[in-house]
């Protein structure tokens, strides 16, 4: 519930909207009232053949006699009688309505049609009013409604969004993008219900239950109490089930996450789905991962009906009650019932018709409140699943007064870096390296032995257990992480392209280059020649989701060329030549040989071809550096390296 009050929080800054949604909330709870009042002189005035003014008038005689009456018994009895002030409250009571009467009497004498077909004629008319107005007060109130929740839900996806972007990577490896993805769409749309709900029905349907609780309570509040004894069974059952709705809600929330996952893992892999002819597979993974949510939602359904239908029955029972003590009031002439007093007087056929009705027309929204109720614990699941990651802690904080080193840096120096990641292994266990700036170093190592990790810290996607990463004297952590990454350019293994021209895909991260500088940095890594001749439209062309219309060699070298328009003082390529062809290969390594000079080049590869491009070469192994040197260094020093390059050269030939 905390979480959903912080949506509501949000919601409640849009003030006017809000006020306006009370005021027509309470324009609806009056007309709903007045159309259920004309009920009184439909049946007290027209049916009887009367008029408004000759009703009153009659009204004005029957209280004063017996004020008149009352006067005469209160005279009888001794002061300290409890009767005597009964009989007083009664006079007072009656007192008040002669003089309301007397008010109002000229007022209707003006104004009131003569005759009882004019009085119903102005009855309708007035009912028709009331109708009308309430129309326009609910379109109203139900598009500031809308206008609110849609606003708070833009919002709250905005900064659901903004928070996903600074989580720590391995977040993502943990969770899965599926499941960001299931609650910044599935799980808002839910807050955006319950929302809408709260602000909506659970103001508007309630007000109208009130003015109908208040013309009963006019008619006969005792009798209102007395039926009204079955309010704490409702209350507690509500209560109940409310519970089971959000553990099923949340279950069902859970179910969709995991749907979208298997969405992603089958729509991703489409291509080895197919070529290792698994439909059926995926066809039986899906089944089964809808038939569980299928089981989940037909069991919020279930506690949904089960909510609706219970207060609707023990609202029918209240009616009932009332039903039965005020016929007995009415049929018997009694004025107590259970040996308790109900009225002063005995109740006539029409007040206790009325009473009916204003209980009928309090049952309306009470029943409409217990769908609120329902919608409304399926928003608080989801708002505490929104809050959730919004509120997630991220390792990788901004400090508070950042430094910002000389460009270019001297030397980039990793001094004794151990770093374990949250839910796995040591990684690094005293990695010490300094690379100098202008220098290409090679990282190669076995799998696991650290190479993307320590990229990863020097681009401060994470940061050190122990240790630390410095450009020239100055650690990474006391920089503004915009400040380190906009000195480096990170090309990796896995082409990354957006669903945007080739030009944009270009610019991506110099929001600022025109086009003639996208072209100089397309023709610097030999991808200008392929974009002209090779696709539609050249730079305007579209390349679709992942850049599916380019081969993985064009794909790699647009990727170079963003990194080129960045004009970064380091240069980082994560196996960036590991799976494109010779000829795409030969053209990045002419390409990187241009752009590298007077700049820092970090390759975490495992091809000799690559590798001869380095200055120097450090082997990583079991988290540490295990030798760093030249190529005939490393060819004589360690068996890994020689190995390595020796396979590789033989696989080229």
């Amino acid at each position: 519930m905390k979480s959903f009050r912080r949506v509501l929080h949000l919601a409640l800054q849009r003030r006017f909207s809000m006020l306006g949604i009370v005021l027509t909330s309470l324009v609806i709870a009056a007309m709903w009232g007045g159309n259920i009042g004309v009920l009184y002189p439909m049946t007290e005035v027209v049916f009887e053949g009367d008029d408004l003014a000759s009703y009153v008038h009659t009204q004005i005689g029957v209280s004063e006699q017996e004020i008149a009456d009352i006067d005469g018994k209160i005279a009888e009895l001794d002061e300290a009688s409890i009767e005597r002030s009964e009989l007083e409250f009664r006079r007072q009571a009656a007192v008040y309505s002669a003089s309301w009467l007397h008010w109002a009497e000229p007022l209707i004498v003006d104004y009131a049609p003569p005759g009882p077909f004019n009085t119903l004629l102005l009855v309708v008319g007035f009912l028709l009013t009331c109708t009308a107005i309430k129309l326009v007060a609910l379109t109203i109130n139900l598009m500031l409604v809308q206008y609110i929740a849609e606003g708070t839900v833009m919002e709250l996806r905005e900064k659901f969004f903004r928070k996903a972007l600074s989580l720590d990577l391995d977040h993502f490896g943990e969770n899965g993008s599926a499941n960001l993805t299931s609650r910044l769409t599935n799980d808002v749309a839910h807050v955006g219900m319950g929302l809408s709900t709260l602000i909506g029905r659970l103001v508007r349907e309630p007000l109208k239950m009130l003015v109908c609780l208040a013309g009963a309570v006019a008619v006969c509040p005792r009798l209102l109490l007395l039926v009204m004894v079955v309010t704490p069974i409702v209350a507690f059952v509500t209560q109940r089930l409310s519970r089971a709705i959000r553990r099923a809600s949340r279950r069902v929330m859970e179910e969709m996450s995991g749907l979208y996952g298997m969405l992603n893992d089958a729509f991703n892999g489409i291509r080895v789905v197919k070529s290792f002819n698994t439909q059926s597979r995926e066809r039986a993974r899906f089944r089964s991962h809808v038939d569980a949510y299928f089981r989940r939602s037909m069991k919020v359904a279930f506690y949904n009906t089960m909510a609706r239908g219970t207060s609707e029955l023990l609202g029918l029972t209240m009616v009932g009650m009332a039903i039965i003590a005020g016929g007995y009031l009415a049929i018997n002439q009694e004025t107590h019932l259970l040996g308790l007093r109900m009225s002063d007087k005995p109740l006539d056929d029409s007040q206790v018709l009325l009473f009916f009705a204003f209980l009928i027309g309090a049952s309306d929204p009470a029943r409409k409140l217990s769908d609120v109720w329902s919608m409304l614990q399926r928003g608080i699941v989801a708002s505490s699943r929104i809050y959730e990651i919004i509120d997630a802690p991220v390792r990788v904080s901004e400090p508070e007064h950042p430094i910002k080193p000389i460009r270019p840096h001297g030397e980039i120096r990793f001094e004794n870096v151990h770093f374990q990641y949250p839910s796995g292994p040591t990684v690094l266990q005293g990695i010490d390296l300094t690379i100098r700036h202008g220098e290409t170093i090679a990282l190669v190592g076995p799998n696991g032995c650290g190479k993307s990790t320590l990229i990863s810290l020097l681009c401060r996607f994470d940061d050190p257990n122990q240790g630390q990463v410095s450009l020239d004297d100055c650690p990474i952590k006391q920089m503004a992480t915009r400040d380190l990454r906009r000195r480096m350019a990170l090309v990796t293994q896995r082409t990354v392209l957006f669903d945007d021209t080739i030009e944009n895909n270009i610019r991506y991260g110099s929001p600022s280059a025109d086009r003639h500088d996208v072209v100089r940095a397309a023709k610097l890594a030999f991808a200008d020649d392929f974009i002209l001749r090779k696709t539609p439209h050249g730079y305007d062309t579209f390349l679709g989701s992942g850049g599916v219309r380019l081969s993985g060699g064009q794909m790699q070298r647009i990727a170079l060329a963003r990194a080129f328009l960045r004009n970064p003082d380091i240069l980082i390529l994560d196996e960036a030549t590991s799976q494109i062809d010779i000829e795409s290969e030969m053209l990045i390594h002419r390409a990187l040989e241009t752009f590298l000079k007077g700049r820092t080049g970090i390759m975490v590869t495992h091809r000799a071809s690559t590798l001869a491009m380095a200055d120097r070469v450090a082997v990583l192994d079991h988290g540490r550096v295990a030798s760093v040197g030249n190529h005939e260094k490393l060819m004589t020093e360690n068996t890994f390296y020689r190995n390595l390059y020796g396979s590789d050269v033989a696989e080229a030939a």
